[in-house]
This record gives C-alpha cells, structure tokens and sequence, in this order.
C-alpha cells in the first residue's frame, strides 16, 4: 500500500484535508495516510514551521497532500511554501485552471495551465536591509533552472495534448534575467516542433487573460510572474477555492491547496473542500490512478452541474454536505 505524507495546515486546512481524504478513498483508492504538522501549529508545538521529520517523510514517501498553511505577512517565520519548494528542489509549479459547471464565473470555455519556475527570482525572498531606509532584493535567473521548467511545460505539453505554449517575461526591460529565461525556453521550444510556442511580455498578458482567456493553452513563466498569474487565473473561474495545485520536481511531489488558511471560518465547518478534492485528483493521476480519478472527476460534474455549492460559491451547503455529495455520487456510478 501506497503512503502519502498528509500535511492537514493550519485554519481550515484541517477540515478541507480530511474531506479530500473521505472522497479519495470513497473512490477506491487505498492508501496509507502518515500525518504530521506544518506551519504555525508546528511552530507551537515543535518551534519550527517545517520541521525536519516533515520533509523526511515527503523524501522517504515521494508524494505529500497539503492543506493550506499561514504566512505572515512582513514579520514572523519564512513561508513554509517556499522553504518546501526550495528544500526538496520542488522545480515546477503545475496549476491547472478550468470552468467548472454550476461555478459562477465571468468566462466559459477556460482551459489553460500555468507553469511557474519554483526555485528562483525575486519570490525566492533574497534580500537584505544595505543600510537604515536601503533594502535589496535579488533577482537570480539561471540556464539551468530555466532549462529545467521549460523542459518540463514542453513534456507536460506533449503528454496532456496540449498545443501551445506561451512564454510569459519583461525581456523589453530585464534584458538579462528575463532575456535568460526566453532565450532558454526557445531553445527547448526548438525540441519540440510538435508544440507551437510564442511569448508575452507579462503586462500585455495580463490585460489579454481578463478580456479573452479562452485564446491561451499553457503559459510557461519565472517564479513571482506565476505566483501573481496563478491567482489571476484562478478569478476567470471562481477563485482559489476551486483551483488545484502541485509542486513537482524530480524525486518528490507536494499536491497543494492553493488558498489561505481562513481562520475566520475555521472550525465552522463552512470551509470550501473543492480545490483540495480537485488537487487530490492530480495527486491520484500523478500515482497512475486514472480510473480512480475519473470517478472523483465525474462526481464533481454531477454535483456542481445540480447546483449544490458551498457559501463561497453563493450556495448553503457546509463542508460535510458538500463531501458527502460528493461521496453519494462516487458511490452511485
């Protein structure tokens, strides 16, 4: 049997991870689930965020399913995201975005995935006070991680029948760090004739995402570019609360939900579980589990598609309503 490293979070990660965990199972798929604490519970109890024995077990495991974790904002400890991706060479941040039926959004027909660069650039946090009023930030872009995250869009592509590739930078200004990355996704693009490829500079790509999102396939972008486009993306089709995640890198793989941790509505059993479910179906496709997947897949549809959503969504359903559905309908073919 298959163990997961389980990272519930903090707020309400606790309630949507056990809901992600009922449907998984609900579907057929049989693991064995090794729990630990992350994030602000950890610092508590342990006095570290991430604690050593958590990554132990996502390296020892391969695979991990994480429940959102706080970060505080302008003090406190470095994000527990962050420090995952770098520690484990998490490379590679995959979100894909869809519409979804019965979920209120401003745009149908969205398909599209963002690629983010996991490892560098500015949202790595390398910066320094140079003097009282005088901070520095560091942008540091490589050939190798580029090289790397545009490999990985290209083979993704080719896998996932994707067509087209657009890679996302500010080359016109940062001649160097961006003019580094697009030159190295071109030349992996070169590679892979089978995929077309084209670019955007990030500002026109902006203004494009919100006037006609269904023209794009997967953008391929550094790292602060992709955390800013992920979120973006994730409001042409309701949000965060419905969108999955995952951090992937070459031996070990983190499925993550991508909201925050709302302690507003923490232990009220009105937490939203649909981004975590949908990022548990990554998880199952990752592992090879198609069919099982399929199933959660389906019973989404059924669900969504008659209207049930929780209070986020405009709808009353609670967190246990909502997964239960969810379960009935797995349980019904």
């Amino acid at each position: 049997m298959k163990t997961i490293t389980l990272l519930p979070g903090d707020g309400i990660g606790p309630e949507v991870t056990a809901a992600a965990v009922r449907i998984v199972e609900a579907a057929g798929a049989r693991f064995e689930w090794e729990s630990h604490l992350a994030g602000s519970e950890a610092l508590a109890r342990i006095g570290d965020p991430l604690p050593r024995e958590v990554l132990d077990s996502i390296q020892r495991n391969g695979v991990a399913l994480k429940g959102p974790v706080t970060t505080p904002v302008g003090k406190g400890f470095q994000s527990v995201n962050v420090r995952l991706r770098r520690e484990l060479e998490l490379y590679a941040n995959l979100r894909p975005v869809r519409t979804l039926p019965g979920v209120p959004s401003r745009f149908e027909g969205v398909d599209l995935v963002v690629v983010r660069e996991n490892t560098e650039g500015l949202y790595s946090g390398l910066e320094h006070t140079v003097v009282p009023g005088v901070v520095e930030s560091l942008k540091v872009i490589t050939e190798r991680a580029s090289t790397r995250v545009a490999r990985f869009a290209y083979d993704y592509a080719r896998a996932h029948g994707r067509r087209r590739i657009t890679v996302v930078h500010k080359a016109n200004i940062m001649k160097l760090s961006d003019g580094l990355f697009l030159e190295c996704a071109r030349a992996v693009a070169a590679e892979h004739p089978e995929v077309a490829t084209d670019d955007r500079i990030i500002d026109a790509l902006c203004m494009q995402l919100v006037t006609t999102p269904e023209r794009f396939d997967v953008l391929l972008m550094e790292n602060l570019y992709g955390d800013i486009v992920s979120d973006l993306c994730a409001g042409l089709v309701g949000g965060l609360g419905v969108v999955p995640g995952a951090n992937l890198g070459e031996s070990g793989a983190v499925f993550e939900a991508v909201h925050g941790s709302a302690p507003d509505i923490a232990g009220r059993n009105l937490a939203n579980p649909l981004a975590l479910i949908q990022t548990a179906v990554l998880l199952l496709r990752h592992l090879g589990l198609a069919d099982e997947a399929g199933r959660v897949d389906a019973a989404l549809a059924r669900v969504l598609g008659a209207g049930l959503r929780t209070r986020d969504l405009g709808g009353s359903a609670t967190t246990t309503e909502f997964t239960e559905a969810i379960v009935r309908a797995i349980e019904l073919g």
